[in-house]
């Protein structure tokens, strides 16, 4: 009798967690001609029924037994019909998909999904790591060097632009050749990375630029009077007293100096796997080739996840650099790097934005300054709008009376804006209650 009575009350605990087994964040992997594609889907189970939503379209669906059928719709008409089924907590099937365009022609391609792994609990690691390979594309074949959690600390160190280390050696081929790509567990598509670098320190005494000016820089008169230009500057980097020093100046620069502001010209995350890999001279929404001077000790980059483990990449290490990377190279050198990493799950950013003790800053990149302003404009718009819950007229004002602009990036192929705004003038108080 207690046997029976005992196995009377589990009865409840096991249809409850059998209702919610489809309960969570999920990731869904399609097959499209080869080409694995990721997409977040999120579900709520209650006893037969299915809400939620598939790469942010709502969905509805039923699950009987081990089977499961949902349809996620979006704001244009298209739809994502899904059949599967669950075995060892991993969904199989196919997914119709039907672009609200071109409602005649769905697509029909098989996928798995995932849970989303939780986060791990206990205390943050740090991790050393040595780099013995560096990559040129921001790429998301590229295999893992180092996998870590949210929470956990990376110290390590990346090579110059031109390919040498902190000895001077030449370690691969130039172009920004990159750290990484780290692998961060629990992070997936439609997620956010945060990127939290606690220490960027030179760890040589020179560093190399040149003398002339990009395209975007100069009118018709400058480029002829620029034409000899683009020979190799070498700066002597006096780390005791914090200035670097040309070491062959020409006589009107015999006592010039520039102060030391070490900074990343690069940090990215791999972009979606339907992209081509773009080299790592280049930037987009990925992050990449950002070339932005307040990524500095104590700033935090956000950058939005497309695949799984979002893969950091790390590189193009600058011991100064002015506004635009006007001569297309700063004052290129290697660095020691250590940085936070964290996941802001199911919310994704429109660009890449930076934190820094003082300031939000935005960015746009795009083929012209002109399109670049308007990208960093409608980032900061998002930003006020999900984080600081302001209405489009009270962004407006906002932006009217306090924004900031500057020119990161003028040296590649896209230019890049960005917009500050002063976190003391966002101390915005609770509204009032009624």
């Amino acid at each position: 009798m207690i046997k029976l009575l005992s196995l009377l009350l589990l009865v409840p605990a096991l249809l409850t967690a059998q209702a919610t087994a489809l309960t969570g964040r999920w990731l869904a992997t399609a097959d499209f001609y080869g080409t694995p594609l990721h997409f977040p889907m999120e579900l709520s189970q209650q006893e037969d029924e299915l809400t939620g939503n598939f790469d942010g379209d709502k969905l509805e669906g039923t699950v009987t037994g081990s089977s499961l059928h949902f349809m996620a719709k979006d704001e244009r008409g298209g739809t994502e019909e899904l059949a599967a089924t669950v075995q060892g907590g991993i969904v199989t099937g196919t997914i119709v998909f039907v672009d609200g365009d071109d409602k005649d022609h769905p697509t029909t391609h098989r996928f798995t999904a995932t849970p989303v792994p939780p986060r791990r609990a206990g205390t943050p690691q740090r991790f050393d790591f040595t780099p013995s390979v560096f990559y040129r594309e921001f790429s998301a074949a590229n295999k893992p060097v180092l996998t870590v959690f949210p929470g956990d600390t990376i110290h390590t160190t990346t090579v110059d632009a031109g390919g040498a280390d902190e000895q001077g050696v030449t370690r691969v081929l130039g172009g920004n050749p990159e750290t990484g790509p780290f692998y961060i567990e629990t992070a997936a598509p439609g997620d956010t990375l945060a990127v939290h670098f606690t220490r960027l320190r030179l760890n040589r005494e020179w560093a190399l630029s040149d003398d002339g000016i990009v395209d975007r820089g100069v009118n018709s008169v400058l480029a002829v009077k620029m034409k000899d230009g683009f020979k190799n500057v070498r700066w002597h980097l006096d780390l005791e007293h914090g200035v670097a020093i040309s070491e062959k100046p020409g006589e009107h620069l015999a006592r010039y100096r520039v102060p030391l502001r070490p900074m990343l010209g690069c940090v990215a995350v791999a972009p979606g796997s339907a992209q081509a890999p773009p080299g790592t001279g280049d930037s987009g929404r990925w992050g990449g080739n950002m070339d932005f001077n307040e990524i500095v000790e104590g700033a935090t980059v956000y950058l939005p996840v497309s695949v799984p483990g979002a893969l950091l990449y790390v590189g193009d290490g600058h011991a100064a650099q002015g506004d635009g990377e006007l001569n297309g190279n700063a004052l290129e050198t290697s660095m020691d790097v250590e940085f936070t990493v964290d996941v802001i799950p199911g919310k994704s950013v429109l660009s890449p934005r930076v934190a820094s003790a003082t300031h939000v800053m935005a960015m746009g990149l795009a083929g012209s300054l002109d399109d670049a302003f308007r990208a960093a404009t409608a980032n900061m718009a998002e930003w006020l709008a999900d984080e600081y819950k302001l209405t489009p007229s009270e962004i407006a004002q906002v932006l009217g009376t306090a924004a900031e602009y500057k020119v990161s990036e003028v040296a590649d192929r896209n230019a890049g804006i960005v917009l500050k705004i002063a976190k003391d003038r966002l101390q915005f108080p609770a509204p009032a209650q009624k």
